[in-house]
């Protein structure tokens, strides 16, 4: 896996997957006129072609990438605990979208997808925002939040879609994409 998120580990190992964590830093970059919903899989792409010269025989590398998009603005994991009061503060009280692009490549076969969910948010307090970024320290997550704690259980009022999506990896349409992978 190419992947340093502990989240993205955790759901392939509970899928029963075994596996060795590979990172080399990539370019995070994107073409500005790309479509939101084609960020996170184009990043995930770079990710995946950096990868690739390292693969052995018989590996199989996943790679992938997750965006938060309000009104076609993208929110990548913020930069400090200010950036992620603020976003979190635009995200409060509205319906946003959760992007995960993910690619699978035995360094000859690559094949790509992008899961897309929504999810709605209750309004927050500021100082509800102030306590979960200080307690949460949610600076490594792509929208400032992690769905699977303080946030999601007391502020998420829906979900329409992959639960797994939004914390970083769309676990069933990957399950039924390696177990159908060429060999």
């Amino acid at each position: 896996m190419g992947s340093q998120s502990p989240r993205r580990a955790q759901l392939l190992k509970d899928a029963g997957f075994e596996f060795t964590i590979r990172i080399k830093d990539t370019d995070e970059s994107y073409p500005e006129s790309l479509p939101a919903d084609e960020v996170a899989e184009y990043i995930a792409r770079q990710k995946s072609a950096a990868l690739i010269p390292e693969l052995a025989p018989g590996e199989l590398l996943i790679t992938a990438d997750s965006i938060v998009v309000l009104n076609q603005v993208i929110f990548g994991k913020p930069k400090d605990e200010e950036d992620a009061c603020l976003i979190i503060k635009k995200l409060a009280g509205s319906t946003h979208q959760v992007y995960t692009g993910v690619c699978l490549t035995d360094g000859k076969i690559t094949q790509c997808f992008t899961e897309r969910t929504d999810v709605t948010f209750e309004n927050l307090t500021d100082k509800e925002i102030q306590r979960y970024v200080s307690t949460h320290r949610p600076l490594d997550k792509a929208g400032a939040y992690g769905i699977q704690d303080w946030i999601g259980l007391c502020k998420v009022r829906g979900i329409k879609g992959s639960y797994t999506n939004v914390m970083g990896l769309p676990t069933q349409p990957l399950y039924a994409m390696i177990k159908n992978w060429p060999q």
